[in-house]
């Protein structure tokens, strides 16, 4: 399974986020980072593979396209949301999958072809349209994505844990790549993740706090 490293832009900066509530959202400057300047960030943690979420993007103001695009020159794979709202907002460059997030791409899946479909979640629905999870999935697995990616917007950055009865139907919803990411605490939330069958985990604070070994995300997998 591999590891991805998640860093969310806001204004410039790499910001912490937590439980979604993006208003509250401060620079990070505790844990592993020499910098809060994105390119610099991401040089200093030499992640394999990387999530970005822009976050001025996703709000409709502003973006970090310059930022992205060269961060995304440092890894392997780097996963951008964007806020894409129509096929055209895709953003090129090299080593970029666009992420396609339910939050703002509207109810017409079908529109998008390629990169990876993000189920944005909190209280256990899909925002915003209020759906189940387990329905969008087998939606999504009709359609021409590249994989999809589960994302408890409401867990992020909380070190809730992960649950795996509510966890197993999303997996056997979805045949193709699956990702999740929110709220991962633990080694065991990984191998939890791992037994399930997730192809990826998005990790950010726990590796921030040393519980996730940072070699682990430079490597991409757990070792």
């Amino acid at each position: 399974m591999d590891l991805v490293l998640a860093v969310d832009l806001r204004k410039g900066e790499v910001v912490h986020g937590k439980a979604g509530n993006r208003d509250n959202y401060h620079p990070l400057d505790w844990g592993q980072p020499q910098s809060t300047e994105p390119v610099r960030f991401v040089s200093a943690l030499r992640p394999k593979f990387l999530y970005i979420a822009d976050l001025d993007r996703i709000e409709g103001k502003g973006s970090h396209d310059a930022a992205v695009r060269s961060c995304a020159t440092l890894v392997q794979r780097c996963y951008v949301d964007g806020g894409i709202r129509t096929p055209n907002d895709y953003l090129s460059g090299k080593n970029i999958v666009n992420v396609v997030g339910t939050e703002t791409c509207g109810d017409d899946l079908s529109r998008y072809k390629g990169g990876v479909l993000s189920i944005d979640i909190k209280r256990g629905k899909v925002v915003p349209s209020g759906r189940r999870p387990v329905e969008v999935l087998v939606e999504a697995d009709r359609l021409g994505f590249e994989g999809a990616l589960v994302l408890n917007l409401g867990a992020v950055g909380t070190q809730r844990g992960v649950n795996p009865k509510e966890l197993r139907p999303l997996r056997s919803a979805y045949s193709g790549k699956l990702m999740y990411g929110g709220g991962v605490a633990t080694i065991d939330d990984l191998q939890v993740l791992s037994a399930i069958g997730f192809d990826s985990a998005i990790v950010a604070t726990s590796v921030h706090k040393g519980i996730i070994p940072l070699s682990w995300v430079q490597k991409g997998s757990i070792c």
